[in-house]
Parts: structure tokens; sequence; C-alpha cells
């Protein structure tokens, strides 16, 4: 098992920035692919982006493409999220998920954290 656990969530003004950390424990963090999900309310979840173990390999929605940056750092356990020039429509509950490849987080990722909330107020 892996426990995935949100933090850096909170309410921003329009233009402004956060960063959102995902902290994991449980099975060897660097074995695992990494990524981060999106869910507004009646909205279904979305993908927003992924991080390959090596972080060779990375990829994001065309929604957040120059605004929002992903990166991990093996020796803490730990992906981030780091949202700049926040637009209101990115107003969701932020997920962090886990599975063993990009390919199989963009899809149905084995393992989720329990979600931070971002607000962006206009």
């Amino acid at each position: 098992q892996v426990q995935l656990v949100e933090s850096g969530g909170g309410l921003v003004q329009a233009g402004g920035s956060l960063r959102l950390s995902c902290a994991a424990s449980g099975r060897t963090f660097s074995n695992y692919a990494m990524g981060w999900f999106r869910q507004a309310p009646g909205k279904e979840r979305e993908f927003v982006s992924a991080i390959s173990r090596t972080s060779g390999h990375i990829e994001y929605a065309d929604s957040v493409k120059g605004r929002f940056t992903i990166s991990r750092d093996n020796a803490k356990n730990t992906v981030y999220l780091q949202m700049n020039n926040l637009k209101p429509e990115d107003t969701a509950v932020y997920y962090c998920a886990a599975d063993a490849g990009v390919a199989r987080v963009r899809g149905t990722p084995g393992y989720w954290g329990q979600g931070t909330q971002v607000t962006v107020s206009s």
C-alpha cells in the first residue's frame, strides 16, 4: 500500500500562486509515477499533470500548461505542484495519485490521496 497526503491548498486571488505537496509513505516512492488530478464542484475529476519515476517524462493538461509545474524529490518522498497565475476556473479539490507508470497514473491510478481544496477568487 501507498499512503498519500496532500497539503498546501488554500484561498488565493486570481493571478496568485500556490504550491501543493504530496507526501508518500508505505512503499518505495521512487518506484511510482505520480500525478495530480482535480475535481471542481459538479464536474468530473480531471487529469492535471503526471511525472515519471525519475522525472524524465512529464505531462500536463492543456488547461494548465505554462502555468503549473510538477516536480518530485525522491529523497523526501514528495511530489509537488507549483501553480502560478491561478484563475477562478482552477478552483477545485486537488488530488495526488500514484501508480507504476505515467500512462497508468493518467488512466486509473491505484493510489489516491484525500485531496486538498484550492479556491481562487476573482
